[in-house]
């Protein structure tokens, strides 16, 4: 009997013994296969490590709030509103302002156009990408573009607030000023307004324009923030070059709004300018010196209050 389990015991450890050893060898071969499994691991850290790198440098382009924080935002509400929100626009009074007569500074900084807020609906804007179709991640800084609405507020209202599900009726401005001066909210700056097609913007920097769609020609629309003044009744729904021009409350609104943002006057331009499809010339009778003249006025007011 003590011969039969010391027999045992030996035939037991012999297999531990040799399980040991195959374990060794099993270890031995997949030891390179290990190897290759951390560096894998080691170069996908890299990878990632890489990706974070250029998002924290793309900061201004993934971060709509960042980029466009400089645009003048509505002065109530939220996009949040724009389903609720019919051609009943909604409207806010002008402040009362009294005793400002003392100096052009003062009555300047003073002046609050009257706004109202009508939102377009979403079929007729987008999303502001930080890539071109290609993958190519685009960096440019924001640009204002001047538009005229060759009909009346509320007409060019109408359309923006109708669902356009067909791309090639789709179209909006992010800001409407009306004849008296009264600002119209209708595409939030964060998103991408359809207020141009085929355009480029020519800036010291070279020419610069995304193609976003494969089915359009490149735009300004992923960089630019379009503001249309009311044309007057003598040029709407017509081709004339010319027309009565824009009233002072219109100049005074547009040159106060501008001014509220940090956007260089070597960045805004009209659509006549940026368009390349050959037949855009809005804003017609616009005069580009007297609107600078007022922009300077009001941006100096407004260093002046800071």
């Amino acid at each position: 009997m003590t011969q039969y389990l010391v027999s045992l015991r030996q035939s037991q450890s012999q297999i531990i013994f040799t399980s040991l050893a195959k374990m060794k060898l099993r270890f031995k071969a997949a030891k390179p296969f290990l190897l290759i499994f951390l560096l894998s691991l080691f170069l996908m850290a890299i990878l990632f490590s890489s990706e974070s790198e250029i998002l924290q440098k793309t900061k201004i382009n993934s971060n709509p709030k960042a980029a466009w924080s400089q645009y003048p935002k509505p002065q109530a509400e939220s996009s949040q509103n724009q389903e609720k929100v019919k051609p009943e626009i909604q409207e806010k009074p002008t402040q009362n302002v009294s005793n400002i007569e003392l100096n052009p500074v003062n009555a300047t900084s003073a002046h609050t156009p009257r706004y109202k807020i009508a939102w377009a609906h979403p079929t007729n804007y987008g999303e502001r990408f930080t890539k071109d179709i290609n993958g190519v991640a685009v960096y440019n800084q924001p640009m204002i573009v001047l538009h005229e609405t060759a009909g009346s507020a509320l007409g060019a209202i109408n359309v923006f607030q109708t669902p356009h599900y067909d791309e090639n009726k789709q179209v909006s401005y992010h800001t409407l000023i009306e004849l008296d001066g009264t600002v119209v909210y209708i595409v939030p700056p964060d998103k991408r307004a359809f207020g141009a097609g085929n355009s480029v913007f020519e800036s010291p920097n070279g020419k610069e324009t995304v193609k976003t769609n494969p089915k359009f020609a490149p735009s300004v629309n992923n960089f630019a923030y379009h503001i249309s003044l009311e044309t007057p009744p003598d040029g709407w729904d017509n081709q004339n070059p010319t027309h009565s021009g824009y009233t002072e409350e219109q100049y005074n609104t547009l040159a106060w709004f501008i001014a509220q943002s940090n956007v260089p006057e070597n960045r805004i331009t009209t659509h006549r300018e940026v368009d390349r499809s050959g037949n855009k010339v809005d804003p017609r009778s616009f005069d580009f010196p007297k609107f600078l003249n007022l922009l300077q006025i009001y941006r100096q007011a407004n260093s002046n209050i800071k």
